[in-house]
This record gives structure tokens, sequence and C-alpha cells, in this order.
């Protein structure tokens, strides 16, 4: 079984090696770019404060999140010291 997964990794592996990221030339005038055209079209829209409303959203949840989870750790931790 071992022997499987191992030549299954391989051969994944060297798939992916023949893939590569599409590549385009880089100009001048993408130096000389100072707009950012999709981010003016969602300011415009309205769209980019929904985005960051998301954003942090989800960084409050994780936050909280960890907080709870490291809460019940140091519960159980307490717990089992004084089973001891």
């Amino acid at each position: 079984m071992k022997k499987i997964k191992y030549i299954l990794v391989f051969s994944l592996l060297m798939m992916s090696l023949g893939l590569s990221a599409q590549k385009t030339e880089i100009v001048e005038e993408d130096y000389a770019n100072d707009r950012i055209e999709m981010a003016d079209s969602m300011r415009a829209d309205g769209k980019i404060y929904v985005l960051v409303a998301i954003i942090v959203t989800l960084f409050v949840g994780f936050t909280l999140y960890a907080i709870m989870t490291e809460r019940k750790v140091k519960k159980l931790e307490k717990s089992l010291k004084e089973r001891e």
C-alpha cells in the first residue's frame, strides 16, 4: 500500500512539473500604470465596502474562535492537573 502511495505522489509531482503558469511579457507601460481598474470600479459601485466588511467579519470570527478554543484548552488542562 505504501508503494502505491509513493508512486501516486511521485507521478503527480512529475505531472505538476510539466505544467507552467501563463506568462505574459512585462512592458514599460506596466510600470507607469497608476490606476487599478478593479479597485476603481469596486469603489464606484460601493462594493469595496462590502469586501472590507466581509474581511473584517472573517478576521473577528477567526480571532474569537481562537480565543474560545484557547479558553477551553486551559480549562481542560486545569481539570487534568486537578485529577493528578
